[in-house]
């Protein structure tokens, strides 16, 4: 079966803690961990240690490529991805997903695909690159990436997509999914409800189902074909009022996810997960 994870940024600005102990409840496969200016997430024995006091595999580290993540670990995104790289390494994960480079980035725009390509193979681990999306100011395209946003005309190996960037940059999920075939590794799941051109400025992240995009086609189109690759939540709970609340956004994520890809959803461990939340929440 597909396995379905969860990412600590579900829960950000949260703890990586709080992110385990949800993905726990909720009944997820296993964590993606976003590398933040939390050491939590820089550490590979503190995430060894959540995995294990969580029963919680860690699958995939997601390169520290945010803007908010400007120096972590130095300014070298080379560097960052290669220490990226190593703590999925020392953390048994078998994935790490980088976002293209921005342009001004010299030299490491200018070689990406080649130092994706190098650092995969020094640390046995396969490197997908996200689809992003176009940029505009003032009414005007911006060329914020390279060699670009898009990584179906790139010649990347491995390929993470995202729903909703595929939403804001008007592009048609199932469409990228086909057009990626086998370099499709990694899936991102999360829900876009419009492109810039219909005047979205934010990147939703909305729970699978609530926007536009053909993501149970394209899941179903994976169960198909014997895919073997990790699908990781990537949803926004920040309007979650409560925990309960984020505990069952997160619930209805796993449940969309399993539906598609013929898993049965279990009912049960989630009575049970409410349960012990409220236990949690009461100490």
């Amino acid at each position: 079966m597909i396995t379905i994870g969860m990412s600590t940024s579900c829960v950000f600005p949260l703890s990586p803690e709080h992110a385990f102990r949800l993905a726990s409840l909720a009944g997820y496969d296993g964590i993606e961990v976003m590398v933040t200016r939390d050491e939590t997430t820089q550490s590979a024995d503190a995430l060894r240690a959540l995995s294990e006091k969580y029963s919680m595999p860690i699958l995939s580290i997601h390169a520290p490529v945010l803007l908010l993540t400007h120096f972590v670990w130095g300014r070298d995104p080379k560097v960052k991805l290669e220490r990226s790289a190593a703590l999925a390494r020392d953390v048994g994960a078998s994935t790490v997903v980088v976002h293209p480079p921005f342009r001004w980035q010299s030299g490491y725009a200018e070689d990406f695909l080649q130092i994706v390509r190098e650092t995969s193979a020094a640390y046995g681990t396969e490197i997908a690159v996200e689809n992003m999306f176009p940029w505009k100011v003032g009414g005007r395209s911006l060329k914020a990436y390279s060699p670009g946003w898009d990584p179906t005309v790139m010649d990347a190996d491995a390929v993470t997509l995202d729903f909703s960037h595929a939403a804001l940059s008007g592009r048609d999920g199932l469409e990228m999914a086909t057009a990626l075939g086998t370099r499709l590794r990694h899936i991102h799941l999360c829900d876009g409800s419009g492109s810039l051109d219909e005047g979205k400025v934010f990147d939703e992240h909305l729970l699978p189902g609530r926007g536009s995009q053909p993501i149970g086609e394209v899941l179903g189109m994976l169960v198909a074909s014997g895919w073997s690759g990790h699908v990781v939540a990537e949803v926004n709970t920040r309007k979650a009022r409560t925990e309960q609340e984020r505990l069952e956004l997160l619930v209805e994520t796993l449940a969309y996810a399993r539906t598609h890809t013929a898993q049965p959803v279990r009912k049960q461990r989630f009575a049970r997960s409410r349960k012990a939340l409220g236990t949690l929440l009461s100490r």
